[in-house]
């Protein structure tokens, strides 16, 4: 079944959600460019790898915060009596407890890279932005602006969709309208200028123009139905609890908003009938 929501679904911006809807909207992406485009051109999924450890600020969005268990029942603040303090059998003792240990990890994140038919030309690049991206000074963001710059210098054509409320955008060009989500299409021949699509929750997702060789028109990407694809295959309505509030929260009018749009368009469950 397709999200509950006309465009964005918030839900999917929580922490524990988002790596695996980012990996299975790739997927969708692919599969649909792949189906809109063959033989001229063919889509393959490229991982960008970079190192982070525990001095990169985009950490706390790539592995859980760090968990700090107590083993030991005195680790209760409990207080002894007065008379007892200077009892030397009364002194506590240092007991260990259980902590992440942080270390060196290999990040990959994923991005479609679209060829012309013979495998031999990078035509266009499509990103889908992650959390660590949007970090100022996290290893993530350095990596994707380095990135970033290279197509930018290149022949080849950028798509960025930034999909996440949260974080500091990528984009820093003119003033935009108010906006929750963003899409970005810098086509070779038009740069500087680009075209952005700024999205609010409350709207559907654009069909935006992927741009192609010039002997080509664009093709057209429903991010929509893209985004539907994905959100069935991975059968999301089974894991999010729409009666709780997303992990990443929502202003007060979007807040608003997605309640009464959830109180319409969710189904209601049926009634079972009562034991005999």
């Amino acid at each position: 079944m397709p999200s509950p929501f006309p465009g964005m679904d918030p839900y999917l911006e929580a922490p524990e959600l988002w790596p695996d809807f980012h990996h299975e909207l790739i997927s969708a992406i692919r599969e649909r460019m792949n189906l809109l485009l063959r033989p001229a051109y063919h889509s393959m999924v490229e991982d960008r790898v970079y190192i982070s450890d525990d001095r990169d600020p985009g950490r706390s969005v790539l592995i859980p915060d760090v968990a700090i268990m107590a083993t030991s029942r005195l680790v209760e603040n409990k207080v002894l009596p007065r008379d007892h303090v200077e009892r030397e059998t009364d002194v506590a003792v240092a007991e260990p407890v259980v902590a992440t240990t942080m270390f060196e990890e290999e990040i990959r994140e994923a991005r479609i890279v679209i060829y012309d038919g013979a495998g031999r030309q990078v035509v266009t690049v499509i990103e889908i932005l992650s959390p660590s991206n949007k970090i100022v000074g996290a290893r993530g963001r350095g990596e994707y602006e380095s990135k970033r710059r290279e197509v930018l210098q290149s022949p080849a054509h950028l798509v960025e969709i930034d999909l996440l409320r949260n974080g500091v955008p990528i984009y820093t060009g003119e003033q935009l309208p108010p906006h929750d989500y963003l899409v970005h299409v810098s086509k070779h021949g038009g740069r500087p200028k680009g075209v952005l699509w700024p999205i609010l929750l409350t709207q559907r997702l654009p069909i935006i123009k992927i741009p192609l060789l010039p002997k080509d028109p664009d093709a057209d990407l429903d991010l929509g139905l893209v985004l539907n694809t994905a959100y069935d295959r991975a059968g999301y309505d089974m894991v999010i609890n729409y009666s709780e509030t997303p992990k990443v929260p929502l202003s007060e009018p979007n807040a608003s908003w997605a309640n009464h749009w959830l109180s319409k368009n969710l189904p209601i469950p049926k009634a079972t009938n009562p034991k005999s």
